[in-house]
């Protein structure tokens, strides 16, 4: 069993943050003042708001989803369905792909990752109180239970889903292994086919008995599954609008610099975005100087920031949904939806629901699902 509340559900939100475009700070600010009565916050740099393909997850990760599923069948025989995007979705939300932690080469990771003492203080949002089983074994005391491992698993859970995935003769759900394995188990139930949507949202409820929680790992999942099946990520686009988008995925893995990027290609970026992060000493794109890099390569030359690109080509409303873009459209997202000036994001729409984004610091240039990001603010077409 799983709780509401667990380390991937405690999203730490700092106003601005995710300003990761060269628009100018006191714009934004002076459109949020105006809002008395409502405030919108958006995830921090660090707190894993906006991005979305594979090339979020660590390859080591990665193919620890891939291997669980590989081993599907013969730890459960009846399960139907299991795909690596399923256990990508959980593990973006849970721990998001063990972030920050060192992976070896057999899957152990450290430092261990821990969710907060369930003692029942409302910590997490829960506020129940577990009592120790594993005396400290694997959440390091021996005074309650901790959710632990990248899928977040209590102890007790663990004891009956835990499964060797490596082939070292443990079940450790500090394994990247033995944790994708165990989570594969579990979601399968006694044969669940989880190809069929209601029977996968009745495994993720199962998973964790909150329905934010269930559509919010739905969503990855099927960000995940946009990206693994994009095998002409150029889609139906032609012309020049092929062009600039073809001009953007030859940017693919190029390093988020904030304030970097111009027509000519990747620059060092300036100092600092809102959360504090440089670009000086990165060469690379934000938002931004990916589309005027991209668009200049079909002739057009677009102003630097994402609010006056938006001010370019014909707009296209938020209000007439993401059916109304075609590949090669601009694409926004903005603290209030409806006004411009408070646009703090732009990608390169593909799609099939996809653009072509340089999310925030830490991240690369890749594809990312529409839906990945918050506050979406409509588009431009230019092409």
């Amino acid at each position: 069993m799983k709780l509401k509340g667990k380390l991937g559900c405690l999203t730490v939100v700092l106003l601005l943050g995710a300003v990761c475009c060269a628009v100018p700070l006191s714009s934004a600010v002076n459109a949020l003042a105006a809002l008395s009565s409502q405030q919108d916050t958006v995830t921090d740099d660090g707190a894993g708001g906006g991005e979305g393909s594979s090339a979020d997850i660590p390859a080591r990760m990665l193919a620890a989803y891939k291997n669980a599923v590989r081993l599907i069948g013969r730890e459960a025989a009846a399960c139907r369905g299991m795909r690596w995007p399923i256990l990508a979705g959980i593990a973006r939300i849970e721990s998001h792909h063990a972030q920050g932690k060192t992976v070896t080469a057999g899957g152990d990771i450290s430092p261990h990752i821990l969710g907060p003492l369930l003692n029942g203080s409302g910590v997490g949002d829960n506020t129940t109180e577990f009592g120790d089983t594993d005396g400290g074994r694997w959440d390091g005391t021996a005074s309650g239970e901790r959710a632990v491992g990248p899928f977040q698993f209590l102890p007790a859970t663990w004891n009956g889903s835990g499964r060797d995935g490596n082939g070292d003769g443990q079940r450790n759900p500090h394994n990247g292994d033995d944790a994708a394995l165990g989570a594969a188990v579990y979601l399968c139930g006694k044969g669940r086919n989880l190809g069929e949507r209601d029977q996968l949202r009745k495994a993720l409820y199962q998973y964790n008995n909150s329905q934010t929680y269930v559509n919010d790992v739905l969503g990855w999942i099927d960000t995940y599954t946009s990206a693994a099946s994009s095998s002409t990520a150029s889609g139906s686009a032609t012309g020049r609008a092929k062009k600039v988008i073809d001009a953007a995925l030859a940017m693919r893995d190029t390093p988020y610099s904030w304030g970097g990027g111009n027509a000519k290609g990747p620059s060092t970026g300036t100092c600092c975005s809102p959360s504090g992060k440089s670009g000086v000493t990165i060469r690379g794109f934000d938002c931004s100087g990916l589309t005027t890099y991209a668009f200049a390569q079909a002739r057009i030359t677009l102003p630097r920031s994402a609010a006056a690109q938006a001010g370019r080509g014909k707009r296209i409303p938020a209000s007439a949904g993401t059916q109304a873009l075609r590949p090669g459209d601009l694409v926004f997202y903005g603290y209030i939806p409806t006004q411009d000036s408070t646009i703090h994001h732009v990608g390169i729409y593909l799609g099939g629901g996809r653009m072509v984004n340089a999310a925030r610091p830490g991240t690369v240039v890749r594809i990312d699902a529409l839906s990945s990001m918050p506050d979406y603010a409509g588009g431009a077409r230019l092409l």
